[in-house]
């Protein structure tokens, strides 16, 4: 079973994971009154979601370094215009953060991983040495409070990989295929989990990892929320 990676792995490992603009499952019927989503029996509440994306609105438009990770697909960001736009695209990405990020504890459980603070605290020392653990957790559309969340998540993604690649270096064949392999596991994972999400954020894609736009009508309707 995959390892944590040794230190000196780390920050090959981790900067390929971080270009690749990872943290982008099976969505299904109704949820309960009040929920953004269900994983599991974990829920996620309409109220937090909107929390946490009041919280990411203002934190954002006052950071320079996540505007243009945001902006540049290339450097690890979204992919998206940098310009704030209070829409329900925020509401989702947000969301589709959130449930990521437990797709990957299930994914470290199923793997045996022990992921410890130590590790965590490794991988939040890397991304801020490259740039910086609260650029990057805004650019994924999180608040900065969800920056050890997001840091967990890379820890497992990198050491799954890692763990796959056997020294391969970034770039390489050998590499290119563990990086394959690490995204159908977590997209199996995802598609086994009980993952149901409210209709008003959209359909939920876990090939992707990432929650598809809902239609505009849609967007101001609690439809198929029981």
């Amino acid at each position: 079973m995959p390892a944590i990676l040794p230190t000196r792995t780390v920050p090959a490992v981790l900067a390929a994971v971080l270009a690749a603009g990872a943290l982008t499952g099976c969505s299904g019927g109704p949820v309960k009154a009040g929920s953004a989503a269900l994983v599991g029996d974990d829920r996620i509440t309409v109220r937090a979601l909107d929390a946490a994306v009041t919280d990411w609105r203002r934190e954002f438009k006052e950071d320079g370094a996540a505007n243009a990770l945001r902006a540049d697909p290339e450097s690890g960001g979204a992919g998206q215009a940098a310009a704030l736009q209070a829409s329900g695209d925020d509401l989702s990405g947000a969301l589709s953060g959130m449930i990521a990020i437990r797709v990957a504890d299930e994914v470290a459980r199923r793997v045996h991983l022990d992921v410890t603070a130590t590790d965590v605290d490794r991988i939040v020392a890397q991304m801020d040495a490259q740039q910086g653990a609260r650029a990057y957790t805004l650019a994924k559309g999180l608040p900065t409070s969800y920056t050890r969340d997001l840091a967990r998540f890379y820890t497992v993604q990198t050491a799954v990989l890692g763990g796959l690649a056997r020294g391969a270096q970034p770039g390489s064949a050998g590499f290119q295929r563990a990086a394959q392999t690490t995204e159908a596991l977590f997209a199996r994972t995802a598609a086994g989990m009980k993952i149901e999400v409210n209709p008003r954020y959209g359909r939920y894609d876990p090939a992707q990892l990432k929650i598809d736009s809902v239609p505009s009508m849609l967007s101001a309707t609690e439809s198929g929320v029981r």
